[in-house]
């Protein structure tokens, strides 16, 4: 049963991700039986992840601020402040922040892949331990479905 599900921007999750940038996650399958997840990053120029695929989940990409390449099977697009990007499930993507900040709304339906950013990402709520450091792990990826084909672009 869907219910309606509020958090003001102090009651989200704030998780450190690739090269120092922040992932906020919005909504996540609790909030949505399942249905959705939303995630907002604050990152700075060249964070990219790997060139993967989902197997599990169709992807939307906002980019509410910045610019940023976008590979998409193989084809290479540049994306505006504004620019909107659909990723059905199986098609090969990455990315890479090409401006020197960019804010970006992550949309995936159905939920459950905000286990594999919560796994690999660190709560910034809890002490950083020594050395920490955000890095891509295929085998936690590949557990919520996420399968790395290659190194970020």
């Amino acid at each position: 049963m869907s219910m309606v599900y509020l958090a003001q921007p102090e009651q989200q999750q704030q998780l450190e991700w690739l090269d120092g940038g922040t992932l906020a996650m919005l909504l996540d399958g609790r909030a949505t039986d399942g249905q959705l997840m939303i995630g907002r990053f604050d990152v700075s120029e060249g964070e990219a992840p790997p060139y993967h695929t989902h197997t599990r989940e169709d992807e939307v990409f906002l980019l509410l601020k910045g610019t940023a390449l976008v590979w998409c099977d193989d084809q290479e697009y540049e994306l505006a402040e504004g620019g909107i990007v659909y990723l059905p499930k199986q098609v090969p993507h990455g990315y890479r922040i090409t401006s020197k900040k960019a804010d970006l709304l992550m949309i995936n339906t159905p939920a459950g892949i905000e286990g594999m950013f919560r796994e690999t990402g660190r709560d910034k709520s809890t002490p950083r331990p020594p050395g920490f450091q955000v890095a891509p792990d295929p085998g936690i990826a590949d557990k919520y479905g996420n399968i790395i084909l290659g190194p970020p672009r």
